[in-house]
């Protein structure tokens, strides 16, 4: 089995190379999904957030109001660490079973974007980078996405260098092209990393 760690800048097309390589045959597994996935409602993760941050953080329906937690945790650093010891774990735990559950010679793609922030880069045999130039980037958020451009920058400023991800990256796929050029370089990536697979046999990190 081969670990990828998936990463890049917001507007940089990871989600894009993510698809792609799901259909070239990668077995995917996607923090944010799972994020979510484990405060759905019914869930004992969803449970532990109530019970550190009150029921006011609950919509209507019952399910988490990301919003309005959003608005607790990020202006306070000691409750956004609270916040991240309820669902680091649980995220960890569900992206192992996913591991487990793929076959010993799979290509197993772990999307994260904040893999450099976080500095996670250790965990994989091989980190991928989907890079854009910051002007490709601003023009998707705001053309594609419909953010503001004042918006589009805080959220790119919020984010790791363009600098330091390349430092930790393995391979580097270039997103300043068309789709079916981005195509054919992700082809060749994974052609790649299928022989990384087969050349190196023997249990992951």
């Amino acid at each position: 089995m081969l670990k990828v760690g998936l990463t890049g800048g917001i507007g940089a097309g990871k989600s894009e190379v993510s698809r792609l390589l799901v259909e070239c045959g990668a077995v995917l597994v996607d923090a944010d999904r799972i994020a979510r996935e484990v405060v759905a409602p019914g869930t004992p993760g969803l449970a532990s957030v109530v019970e550190a941050f009150g029921t006011d953080v609950l919509a209507a329906d019952g399910s988490l109001d990301r919003p309005r937690l959003g608005s607790i945790v990020f202006s306070d650093p000691e409750k956004l660490a609270v916040l991240n010891s309820i669902v680091h774990p649980l995220v960890g735990a569900r992206s192992r079973e996913l591991e487990s559950a793929a076959a010993a010679d799979a290509v197993v793609v772990h999307d994260v974007p904040l893999l450099a922030e976080n500095g996670l880069a250790p965990l994989y045999d091989v980190v991928v980078v989907v890079d854009a130039a910051p002007e490709t980037q601003l023009d998707r958020l705001v053309r594609l996405r419909g953010m503001t451009e004042q918006d589009a920058r805080a959220r790119m400023a919020a984010q790791a260098t363009r600098e330091k991800r390349l430092e930790i990256a393995d391979v580097v796929i270039d997103n300043d092209v068309p789709l079916e050029d981005l195509r054919r370089r992700v082809l060749d990536v994974w052609t790649d990393l299928v022989r990384r697979a087969h050349a190196a046999p023997g249990p992951p990190k």
